[in-house]
């Protein structure tokens, strides 16, 4: 094994241990995500009479330039292209170095944009109830007259229960179709279709 690396020269030695370790920190980072040992270990403890919080917000927080995710991807890969361009390709150190940099700087970026996708697929799943103006339903609970029965309406391709009242303040019986005029606090007030 010493055979093989006594070819090597400092420059490459310098883009191999680059690659090596970037590469490693990535494959035990993608191991342990796999195995599901990526969990947040963190609580909260009383020292000196203050709470501390311990918890890590790695995946609330998203991608950060100076990461593990950030520095790993940039070493593995300035070390492999560098490596690629000064031993394979005999450029010289400062092509191989400029290549290296480009190219770690490349890969920081486009995990970046990776995980900023990701971050817009977040959503609270929350309805606010001022969009249900407009939308039909059909009555669930009889809404009594002067009362409140419940509803389900149809709001943005989501099935949703509301209470609600009568425009007119009738009765309107379960399974007659509505259509949610104008909404009073929490209370939907509907018109039959």
């Amino acid at each position: 094994m010493a055979t093989y690396f006594s070819q090597f020269n400092g420059v490459e030695v310098f883009f191999l241990v680059c690659a090596v370790i970037g590469g490693a920190f990535v494959i035990i980072r993608f191991v342990m995500l796999l195995v599901g040992l990526d969990h947040d270990a963190g609580g909260d403890a009383p020292v000196g009479g203050h709470d501390v919080d311990g918890h890590h917000a790695d995946s609330d927080v998203g991608f950060k330039l100076l990461s593990l995710q950030g520095i790993t991807s940039f070493l593995m890969m300035f070390g492999l292209v560098g490596m690629a361009f000064y031993h394979q390709s005999r450029m010289g150190i400062l092509i191989s170095m400029l290549g290296g940099l480009a190219a770690g700087l490349a890969s920081v970026w486009i995990i970046a944009k990776m995980f900023s996708l990701v971050v817009r697929l977040q959503s609270s799943g929350t309805i606010p109830i001022e969009s249900t103006v407009g939308s039909q339903g059909k009555v669930y609970l009889t809404i009594p007259e002067n009362g409140t029965g419940r509803v389900l309406i149809n709001v943005r391709n989501s099935l949703r229960e509301y209470d609600a009242s009568s425009q007119d303040n009738r009765r309107i019986e379960t399974g007659t179709p509505v259509r949610v005029v104008w909404v009073d606090g929490n209370i939907l007030v509907v018109e039959t279709l």
